[in-house]
C-alpha cells in the first residue's frame, strides 16, 4: 500500500485529495486500486506517507501498534467499512445491510376503499367515456378523484384537495396532488356540466353490455336536497316540500330513474318547488334521450304522480304503468278492503340490499276497472306503521294548534290575515292528518277552535296498512304486480345512499351549473356503488358499500425507510399485505390483491436525513 496525492481542476478552482491505494494484478496488467480516501489534508509529511501506509497494512493484517494512534485507528476503521456498491441505472439491489433500530415508517395512507373505487371506475370504462365526451387527460383524472371522494369520504370541493393528500389516491392514480387547490376542482365542475348527458348515455350503454341489464322496467321517484345559504344566483333553488325535514332551507328536487337491477338510467334536477306531478314529461324526455324509447316497458311511479295526465303521457309513449293510487282513490274501495274473500297471500321476501328486513305477509286482491286493473293491498306490518305515523302527526298538529291558540289568546298574534296564514302553514306541515280536523278562527271572540272529523278519521283507521295499485297491464298476477311495484323501494334506497354514505346534502354551491354537476358526481359515485354491491349480490352475498368501505379502510399504503450500513437510505413505497378479509373482498370483485407496484428510492448519505428524493412523488400504477 502507499499514499497517493491527486488533484482535480473544476473551472478556476483546484481540488486536492489524498488516497490510500494498493497495486493489484489484472488481466490488463498492474493497476492501482483505491482502498480509502484520506481527504484533502495531508496525513503527514510526504516522507512519512510510505511508513503510514505500511502501518495501516499491518493493522489490517492483525498486527496492532504497540502505542495506540487514534488517527491511524480511524483510518483503519474507514478501510474496514464496505464501500457502497454502484447499482446500474433502473436496477436496485434487494440485498442491503440495514440498521434495524433506525427503520422508519411514514406516509401511511388509507388505500382499500379508494383502490376498489378505482378498479370499478376502470371496469365501467369511465375514463374512455369521458374521453369520448371531449375531456382532457387531466380533466378525466380530476373527475375520477372527485367521484372517488364522494364514494369514500364525501366532503365539499373546498376540502377535497386535503382529503386527496390524506389517502393513497396519488399512489393508485399515479398522479401528484401536492399542489392541487380547490379552484381547479371548481373549474372541472364547469367543464363537466355541458357533457353530463353524453357521459350518462355512454355509461348506460357500457353497463348494459357489462351486466346484461333488463330494459323492461323503469323505476321513477323524486327526492329533495337542501342548501346552506341564500342561493340567490341559482334560479332552481326554492322552498318547497322538504323530504329532508328542512323547510327553512331552499332546495332543489331531483328525479331519478333506475333500471330493475338498480343502476341509474337518468337523473334530472328540478326547481325546489316543482310538484311531483309536473316532472313526469320532463323525466320521460330525458330517459328517451339517454336510452331511447323502449316500447312496451313498464314505468313504476309513486302516488305523487298518480294523475290522469301523467298516466296518459306514459301510455302515449307506448309504455305501461304501475302506480300507487292517491289516498282519495283508495277511500273509494273501502268496501272491497273490508271484504274477507278473494285475497291472495304473498310473502314479502327480504330485500337483497337490506338483509335485516323481516319477512312479512301481504294480501292482494284484484279488481278490473275499465282499461285498468286495480290491486288492493293489505299488510299487518304496514298497518302498525301507518297507525304510528298518523298518531304522531296528529299529536304534533294538536300541539302546534295549542301554541297558536295561546298566541292568539295573549294577543301576541292579533292580525286576522296572519292568523289564517299560520293555520294554513300548520295544515301544510301535517297534510296526512289535517283533513281529519275542522280548524276555524272566531274574529268576534278572538279565539281559535278545532274539532275532529270522526267520519274521515274512522275511514283512515280502517285503511291503515292498506293501499291501492293501478296498472294498465292485465297480464300480471297479484304476486307479479306486487313484486314489480315493490322494486320502487330501490329508488328510495338509492336516495338514502346518496344522502348518507355518499353525503350528497347539504349543498354549499351557489351557482346553478355547479349544483347540477355536484349532483352528477354523486350519481357517478352511485354507479360505482351499485357495481360493487351487484357483484356481491351475484355471488350470493348480501352486504352494503358502507360495510365494505369500513372493512377496507385498514388496507394501507406505507413508506418503509431502511438506513443502510454505508450511510444511504432505501425508501420502499408499497401497499401493506392484505388481510384475509381484504383478499376475500378483492377476490369476489375479481381485482388484483396488489394495490400498487412497489417504488424504491435511494437517498444518498450526503443528503443526510432530508427527504429530498421524495419517493411518494413518483408513483407506481397497479
Amino acid at each position: 500500500m502507499f499514499i497517493k496525492r491527486t488533484t482535480k481542476r473544476v473551472g478556476a478552482k483546484t481540488y486536492l485529495n489524498h488516497l490510500l491505494v494498493e497495486s493489484v494484478i489484472t488481466p490488463r496488467g498492474p493497476r492501482h486500486k483505491i482502498v480509502c480516501s484520506l481527504g484533502s489534508l495531508a496525513p503527514a509529511a510526504p516522507a512519512e506517507w510510505l511508513g503510514i501506509a505500511h502501518r495501516i497494512d499491518h493493522a489490517l493484517r492483525g498486527q496492532p501498534e504497540l502505542i495506540p494512534d487514534e488517527q491511524l485507528d480511524a483510518v483503519v476503521e474507514r478501510v474496514r467499512q464496505p464501500r457502497p456498491q454502484r447499482t446500474p441505472a433502473g436496477k436496485i439491489s434487494d440485498l442491503v445491510e440495514i440498521h434495524t433500530d433506525q427503520i422508519e415508517l411514514d406516509d401511511v395512507r388509507e388505500a382499500g376503499p379508494v383502490y376498489v373505487g378505482h378498479q370499478m371506475w376502470k371496469r365501467l370504462g369511465l375514463s374512455e367515456i369521458l374521453s369520448q365526451a371531449g375531456l382532457s387527460e387531466r380533466a378525466r383524472m380530476l373527475t375520477e378523484a372527485m367521484t372517488l371522494n364522494r364514494l369514500v369520504f364525501p366532503c365539499s370541493e373546498h376540502a377535497m384537495p386535503d382529503w386527496m393528500r390524506r389517502v393513497a389516491l396519488a399512489d393508485i392514480l399515479g398522479e401528484s396532488f401536492d399542489t392541487l387547490a380547490d379552484d381547479a376542482l371548481y373549474r372541472n365542475l364547469d367543464r363537466l356540466h355541458p357533457r353530463r348527458v353524453q357521459i350518462e348515455k355512454g355509461l348506460n350503454d357500457q353497463e348494459q353490455t357489462l351486466f346484461d341489464l333488463e330494459e323492461n322496467i323503469y323505476l321513477y321517484d323524486l327526492t329533495s336536497f337542501y342548501f346552506e345559504g341564500q342561493c340567490a344566483a341559482n334560479p332552481q333553488a326554492a322552498r318547497g316540500y322538504s323530504r329532508d325535514k328542512r323547510p327553512d332551507c331552499k332546495q332543489i328536487v331531483m328525479g331519478l330513474v333506475l333500471g330493475v337491477e338498480g343502476f341509474p338510467k337518468v337523473h334530472e334536477i328540478f326547481e325546489g318547488n316543482r310538484q311531483d306531478r309536473k316532472t313526469v314529461d320532463d323525466i320521460l324526455d330525458a330517459l328517451e334521450s339517454r336510452v331511447g324509447r323502449k316500447k312496451g316497458a313498464t314505468v313504476v311511479v309513486d302516488r305523487g304522480m298518480a294523475y290522469d295526465e301523467n298516466l296518459k303521457s306514459i301510455t302515449d309513449r307506448e309504455y305501461h304503468y304501475i302506480v300507487a293510487a292517491r289516498q282519495s282513490e283508495r277511500n273509494e274501495h273501502l268496501e272491497e278492503f273490508e271484504t274477507e274473500d278473494g285475497w291472495t297471500e304473498i310473502f314479502r321476501e327480504q330485500s337483497p340490499r337490506n338483509p335485516c328486513q323481516k319477512k312479512s305477509r301481504v294480501h292482494v286482491r284484484r279488481k278490473d276497472s275499465g282499461d285498468e286493473a286495480h290491486y288492493m293491498c293489505r299488510s299487518e306490518g304496514r298497518k302498525e306503521k301507518d297507525r304510528a305515523i298518523r298518531e304522531k302527526h296528529e299529536a304534533r298538529l294538536i300541539e302546534d294548534l295549542k301554541k297558536l291558540s295561546e298566541r292568539v289568546t295573549k294577543k301576541t298574534l292579533s292580525d286576522e290575515k296572519k292568523i289564517h296564514e299560520a293555520i294554513g302553514r300548520i295544515k301544510e306541515r301535517y297534510p296526512r292528518v289535517a283533513r281529519y280536523f275542522e280548524i276555524a278562527f272566531d274574529a268576534g271572540t278572538a279565539s281559535l277552535h278545532w274539532s275532529e272529523r270522526k267520519d274521515r278519521k274512522a275511514i283512515a283507521e280502517q285503511l291503515d296498512g292498506a293501499w291501492l295499485l293501478k296498472t294498465d297491464r292485465k297480464d300480471l298476477s297479484e304476486e307479479e304486480i306486487w313484486k314489480t311495484y315493490i322494486l320502487l323501494t330501490r329508488v328510495e334506497s338509492a336516495f338514502r345512499s346518496m344522502k348518507s354514505p355518499l353525503a350528497e346534502r347539504p349543498i354549499f354551491h351557489q351557482l346553478k351549473r355547479r349544483v347540477q354537476t355536484h349532483v352528477f358526481l354523486c350519481v357517478l359515485a352511485y354507479h360505482l356503488l351499485v357495481a360493487v354491491e351487484k357483484t356481491f349480490l351475484d355471488a350470493g352475498i348480501h352486504t352494503s358499500w358502507e360495510t365494505l368501505r369500513e372493512e377496507l379502510s385498514t388496507h394501507q399504503v406505507i413508506t418503509v425507510r431502511l438506513p443502510t450500513r454505508n450511510g444511504s437510505t432505501l425508501a420502499i413505497r408499497k401497499g401493506s399485505k392484505p388481510e384475509p378479509r381484504h383478499m376475500e373482498i378483492y377476490q369476489i370483485l375479481n381485482i388484483p390483491f396488489e394495490v400498487m407496484k412497489p417504488v424504491k428510492t435511494w437517498t444518498s448519505a450526503d443528503i443526510g436525513t432530508e427527504k429530498k428524493a421524495k419517493s411518494h412523488k413518483i408513483r407506481g400504477k397497479p
